[in-house]
Formats: C-alpha cells, structure tokens, sequence
C-alpha cells in the first residue's frame, strides 16, 4: 500500500499552480532570507512563524511592484479611459494567496518554503482577513477589483482604510459578543502610504454669494491620506490600484488664535477629525442615519473626486499641453461607478466643483456629470435605503443641500412639463421627502444624476424597475438595465479548491480560469464513469479536510460522510435563518419519533454576523445555538444530525467552507435578496442548492435546468398575491400540525429549559407579525428537503446533478459581469 501524500506533495502534482521553476524557487528562497534576516537584524534572533508570514509576504510584494509601476506607466502614456469603482467598502480577505496565483508563482512559493523546512499553508494562516466590508456589496467590489485588473481595464478602487473592520464574532454563552477588529496591529506589507498626494477635505462651514460667484467658507479641513494596494491581474502582467483614504487631522487642528491657552486639549483633539476612517458600520441592509456616516461618505467622495481631477487634468492626452482646462471630454475619459448609494455625495460634489470652482455653467456641468456618473442599486428593503435628514446636511454640508436643491427644481421643473398637474406623481419623485424631518432621498438623487442605473440580477432589476423606480423608469427607461453579479473564479475555485481545479483542467484544460464559459465543456462528462468519481472523491475530501479544521478548532466532532448543509451569510430576518431552524427542529422531532428508522444524516452548518444592534439577528444566533446544545447531546439522534453555529464568518472562512458543502441554503423570501453571490460560489465548488425563485438562484436554475436545484417555495408573484389578500401565520399553525410542535417546543422553552421565556420575542415575531412569511413556505420547504434526502442516497445521480451545476456556472463569474459593465455602462474599448 503506498504511503498517502502529505498535503505539500498533493499541491505540488496541481498543474494550474503555475510550474516551480529551479531558477524561481532558488530566487524566492534568497528573497525570502534577506527579507527574514532584516526583519530579525532589527529586533529579535529568534524567528517567529509571522516573521517567516512577513519575510514571504514582503517576496512576493517585490514580483509586485515592478508590474505595479510598468502597468501605471503605460496608462500615463497610452490615457485610456479609466474607471473609478467608489464604494464605502471593499471585503478583501486575504491578500498573500492570491497574489502568488494570479503572478503565477504559487507552486515555486510553496517549494521555496518547503525546502527552507517551513508549511505554506500554516504561514498563510497568520494573515489577518482585510474585513472592510459587510457582506455582498463588499467582496463583490472586491471580485470586481480583481476582473477589471485581470481584463486589462484601467480601473481604480476608491474606499476607506478603516482602522477597525468588520468586528470579530465570539459566541459566548450561545449569544453573539463583538470584539474589535484590529486588523493592523502587526502592519500590513500590502500597502503602501502616499503622502504625497495627501487632499484637503472641507466640512461645516457656511456659503457666501459674492461677484465671482459662490463661496464655501469658514470650513473644518480633514486632510484624507491615500494608502494603495496594488490589484494583480490574472497572469497578465497588469497591476491595478485600491487606493484607500485615511483621516488625518491638519497640524494647525484646533490650535486657531481662539483657543490660545489649551495646546494639550486641542492635539488630543485631533482624534475628532481621525475618528472619521476609525470604523467601518457594521450594518448590513440597514440604514442607520448617524453624522460620523455621513462625513465619511462625503471624505471618500471628496477626496477621490481631486484625485480623478487632477489626473485627469495632468494625463498626456496626446498633445503637448501640459495642463487640461476644457471638462468637455470629461466623460470621455473619466467613469464613476457608484456601488449603491453610499457615495452618492459624488453627483453633488462634482457639480459643485465644475460650478463653483472650475466655472462651468450648470447646463454644461450638469451634462457631463450625468455622463460621468452610473449608479448601482443592490436592495428594495425599504428600511435599508439612505434617507439623510435636511438638517444635518445643512449643518455638515451646506453648499451640497443647496446643489441638491437646484437639482430637484430643475428636475421636478422637468417632470411637471411631462405630467402637467399630477402632484402626487412630483411628491413622489422628489430628491426631498417632506415630513419631520425633511428627508434627502440618495437613491433618487442618483437615479437622476447617472446615466445608467442598475440592478444586480434580472429578477432584481426588473423589481427596481416596476416599485421602487417606477416612476423614473416611466420617463426615462433607457436608464434602466441589469448586470448579474458574479464571482471571481481565481479565488472561488482556484485558490479555495485547487483539487476540483486540477480535475477539471484535466478534462477541459486551463482557459476556463478566465473564460469561466468554456465549463459548458463538461456536459461531454456528465455520464463519464470515471470523472463522476473523481468529482466526488474532491468532495469528499474537501469534506474530510473541514471536519479536521472544526475538529482542531472548536473541538466538534462531525460525521463526513453525512450531507454537509450550509447556510453562511449575514444573519437577517429576510435571509429566513429561521426557516432553516424549523427544519432543523422537524427532522429533529422525525428522528425521536420514529428513532429506526435509517434517516439520511445530516451536519447542518449556519454561520454570519449579526449587526450589533439588531435584536432579532441576535436571537436568531442564540435559537441556533440552543437549538444545537439540546440535538447534539441528545443520545437517541447519534450521529445522524448535527447543528453547528460557524463563529466568526468572513473570507477566510468562507474560503474554507464553500469547497466542503453539499447542499447550499439560498432560502430567501422571494422578492428580497438582490442578486446573492455565496450561491454563485457553493454552485461553482460542486454544491446543490435548496433555494427559493429569488435573486441569481433564478438564474442559476436557467443555467444549470432546474430540474438540477432543489427549488421551493412562493414565487414573486405569490408573495404579491399574498401581501394582497394578507399573511395569516395562524393558519398554517393551525393547519399544519408539525409545524404547532415546533414552535410549541421553541415557545415552552425545551431548546432553553433554564430560560423557558428566552425566545418569546422570535415566536411572537413569526406569529403576528412576520414580514418575511416564514410559515407560508414551511411545507414546500420540508418536503424539498426530503428529495435532497432521497436524491444523496442515489451518490451517483447526485454527483450527476453536481457536475450539471459546474458546468452551468460560467454566467457567473465577475469577468463576465465587468465585461458588460466596460461595454454598456463605462463605454469602454481596449486602448490602441
């Protein structure tokens, strides 16, 4: 019997980690010593294993920057169009791993490290996750980064360099506590200060009307210092820039002449203006309309918006002028790309600064603002759209209510020409909402001052274009389109699951990695004997590499042979983790009752964050966790179903988990989740997927036939139907009688004997007053789940089904997603 390959021999055989050269590696492995020894020479002459994590980082860092400079050369002289992706957060993860794959230095990475006596994967272990994001809207500005680099786009990211990301998740005592994220405590090799370009901010102040025109006076200046990260393109020699802003305060903050006697008061107040880029929010779908979230949306637009102007006013353009002054060919030259109404600021700043300071009059202004800007809608949840009270714009920013207004007139002047006397058309179009308090509405706003506004999904977008935008959409409907999110193949399948990666270059070859289409290929497979054991054998190894990785970090014991059933995402009424935890409880109650008979088994997996000051998100998280002490110490299940709340989701996690699931819950209320894009990872990693008719799961069912996925539940229309005739939770708790004992058993306290009362505000929700109508898709849900059941007895037609739902997943990769962005939003065309 030969003896099993250790996992370095195993990465070592996977082609499509780029060959280790002996040239390379013996390069990498002196790099990696210098690096090592300056590190040690300053402070220490023992090295840590983050002293071996910073001597590589710093290596592959050096194959980096020469790229860097080149591709930033070649846009000065060539002046393509660029792009500028804003966007209030960007969820990047990890940056080590990635960076060795798209520089194809991976394998002669991993073999530089193993000859110096050293385990890549425990030193890519040590690096922090960059969590500068929520959830969806954040790391699919991060998927995008990597196909605009990756489709030679010259193209920016602008975002915040928070100081504290997303918080980590501890579960303590089944409750969700928060802890600071203090993500840069040891430095981060990936960035680099630029201080020399560092840019004035202005806030507060008031406007003076003077000869020459307006005037914004007597402001607070932040100064935003950009830090950049460079952005690697998938083996294509391009390295774009993330260029993130940070607050710092002026030297002469507070030390005016009207504060003579206290010096040490006023430099310990330069913390109020650093506090600006301190913390990101961690709300996800919800708007929380606080003045420190105000001020850094308008520092990232502010800042960003000199940045793009003085490039573009500084870029060779092909003449000999050294100094652009016309903004004629602005647009031309320039794109803002909005992701969601965060930076929605942008439209106003830019008008102001044609108007006011560049003398444009507002016609021509208006004009190439609109052409400059697109705007991107990522939800309909009414609770989560920005809606900034009047009067702290006033205070805040002055000159930019008063540009907003004159937007309004001009545009409600417009729509009253086209609807002559429908006043209740005007109110409801409106940039301001009336009422107490008077309202700026950002999604209107940017609907008006872009030429393109999109959804993220077909059925998404076409929602936007029949509720909330109705009425734009009425007068102008070739705005209005769709672009379906996607991921990037590069780190959802490549870098996550290098094993699924090689088999299938074996069958089809290398491109798929970046023509995700050409996966289409592997319907030729689909009755091949031997590759639907090679597929399943990944699996299963993935699967048992996971419950190693649960087992020696949180001690759990999991059965890799049963199916691994996966819900991770933030945790949020309209994302129906309660649906999951009524099946949970049913299959539970099914084992007790009947414990011979041979149930399929089941790990059943939940993992996200709760904002911290949603009260339900949190006791969804403590349900969960009851709900697991009770099942998994219960003697009479066994082994056949396992609950396990995953702590502390994000990117890395994520990275690990996706490759390991076989079933994906995407169980939202139809209507509400967007686009997704975790389901767009679980269908690529060769998971199916139990899902409602909402977001990409539509068209994920379109690609792969739905007969492939586990459909359920309400469609859109449905929903509508019942919102007109009204939700009645009691009359499937009437009717359904597994369902009564479920929330019985919930209710009386038997997940929480101690705390009989402990989960009555959830129980109290789901009865009177469910928004998301949980019970009305319960049945549909429950005998869906007995077809997974009956389908994972049958390995084979499963992994079928799998391979059918691979094969299908080209649509939903970023570079595709991107490719139409450059084409019908960013009128983009590669540079001659």
């Amino acid at each position: 019997m030969a003896t099993p390959l250790t996992d370095q021999e195993k990465r070592k055989q996977i082609s499509v980690r780029g060959i280790a050269g002996l040239g390379d590696v013996a390069e990498i492995k002196k790099s990696f010593n210098r690096h090592l020894h300056f590190t040690l020479v300053k402070d220490r002459n023992v090295a840590t294993p983050r002293d071996y994590f910073f001597a590589l980082a710093h290596t592959v860092r050096d194959h980096l920057v020469g790229r860097w400079i080149r591709t930033q050369q070649y846009y000065y002289e060539k002046d393509p169009k660029r792009i500028h992706y804003l966007s209030l957060e960007f969820y990047m993860g990890r940056t080590l791993q990635n960076t060795m794959i798209n520089l194809g230095l991976q394998n002669a990475c991993d073999e530089a490290i193993y000859q110096l006596g050293l385990d890549l994967e425990e030193l890519e272990e040590i690096e922090e996750d960059a969590g500068l994001g929520n959830g969806g809207l954040g790391r699919l500005a991060a998927c995008f980064l990597d196909s605009m680099a990756s489709l030679g786009l010259a193209a920016y990211g602008y975002g915040i360099r928070y100081e504290f990301g997303i918080f980590n998740q501890k579960i303590s005592n089944g409750w969700q506590v928060e802890e600071a994220d203090d993500w840069l405590r040891y430095g981060n090799p990936w960035e680099k200060a630029r201080p020399e370009y560092m840019l004035p901010v202005h806030f507060y102040g008031r406007v003076e009307h003077d000869g020459e025109g307006v005037k914004w006076v007597d402001t607070q200046i932040v100064l935003a210092m950009p830090y950049d990260t460079p952005i690697p393109g998938y083996k294509n020699n391009t390295v774009n820039t993330m260029r993130l802003w940070s607050a710092k305060a002026p030297n002469d903050f507070n030390l005016q002449e009207f504060n003579v006697g206290d010096y040490i008061e006023a430099v310990l107040d330069r913390n109020l203006a650093e506090n600006i880029s301190r913390v990101l929010y961690p709300n996800d779908n919800f708007f929380e309309g606080k003045e420190l979230r105000l001020k850094q949306e308008y520092f990232v637009v502010a800042a960003t918006l000199q940045d793009i102007i003085r490039r573009f006013k500084s870029s060779k353009f092909g003449c000999r002028d050294p100094v652009r002054t016309s903004f004629e060919t602005f647009p031309e030259k320039v794109a803002v790309q909005l992701n969601d109404t965060h930076p929605a600021l942008a439209i106003p700043e830019l008008m102001r600064i044609l108007v006011d300071v560049e003398k444009l009059d507002w016609d021509k202004a208006w004009e190439v603002t609109v052409q400059t800007c697109a705007y991107t809608n990522h939800t309909v949840l009414p609770e989560a759209l920005e809606r900034w009270p009047v009067h702290m714009f006033e205070k805040l920013l002055p000159r930019h209510l008063q540009v907003i207004y004159e937007i309004n007139r001009r545009h409600l002047e417009r729509i009253a020409a086209l609807y002559p006397g429908d006043t209740g058309r005007l109110q409801r179009m409106s940039l301001i909402e009336e009422g107490d308090p008077k309202r700026v509405n950002m999604a209107h706003l940017c609907v008006v001052g872009s030429h393109a506004v999109n959804g993220v999904a077909r059925i998404h977008s076409d929602i936007v274009k029949a509720t909330v935008f109705k009425d734009f959409h009425d007068v102008e409907p070739e705005k209005f389109q769709n672009k379906t999110n996607g991921i990037t193949p590069r780190r959802w399948l490549l870098l996550c699951n290098p094993g699924l990666a090689d088999i299938l270059a074996e069958k089809i070859g290398e491109d798929f990695l970046t023509d995700l289409f050409q996966l289409k290929k592997l319907l030729n497979f689909v009755d091949d004997e031997a590759f639907i054991r090679d597929v399943a054998k990944v699996k299963q190894e993935n699967k048992q590499k996971f419950a190693a990785y649960l087992e020696k970090e949180y001690k759990v014991k999991i059965n890799p042979e049963s199916i691994f059933d996966i819900q991770v995402k933030r945790i949020h009424e309209y994302k129906r983790q309660l649906l999951n935890c009524l099946h949970i409880i049913t299959f539970y109650n099914r084992i007790k009752k009947d414990p011979k008979k041979p149930f399929v088994p089941r790990t059943i997996m939940i993992g996200g964050k709760a904002a911290p000051g949603y009260h339900m998100a949190k006791m969804i998280i403590r349900l969960i966790t009851a709900i697991g002490q009770v099942v998994n110490n219960d003697p009479v299940v066994g082994d056949r179903l396992k609950v396990i709340f995953l702590e502390n989701y994000r990117v890395s996690l994520a990275e690990k988990v996706v490759p390991a699931a076989d079933l994906s819950e995407q169980i939202s209320t139809a209507g509400t989740e967007a686009s997704g894009t975790g389901n767009m990872k679980f269908m690529l990693n060769g998971a199916l997927t139990i899902g409602t008719m909402d977001g990409a799961n539509v068209e994920m069912a379109e690609e792969a036939g739905e007969e492939n996925l586990f459909i359920f539940g309400m469609r859109v229309e449905d929903v509508e139907e019942m919102d007109r005739k009204g939700y009645n939770a009691m009359e499937y708790y009437d009717r359904i009688p597994e369902l009564r004992q479920v929330i019985e058993q919930i209710r009386s306290g038997y997940f929480s004997p101690r705390e009989p009362e402990l989960f009555k505000d959830v129980v109290n929700m789901l009865l009177n007053h469910d928004r998301f109508k949980v019970f009305a898709d319960y049945e549909a849900y429950i005998s869906c789940q007995e077809k997974v059941n009956d389908l994972y007895r049958n390995p084979k037609e499963w992994t079928r089904k799998v391979i059918h739902n691979i094969a299908g997943s080209g649509k939903f990769s970023s570079d595709r997603t991107i490719s139409e962005y450059a084409r019908e939003i960013w009128g983009w065309s590669p540079p001659t």
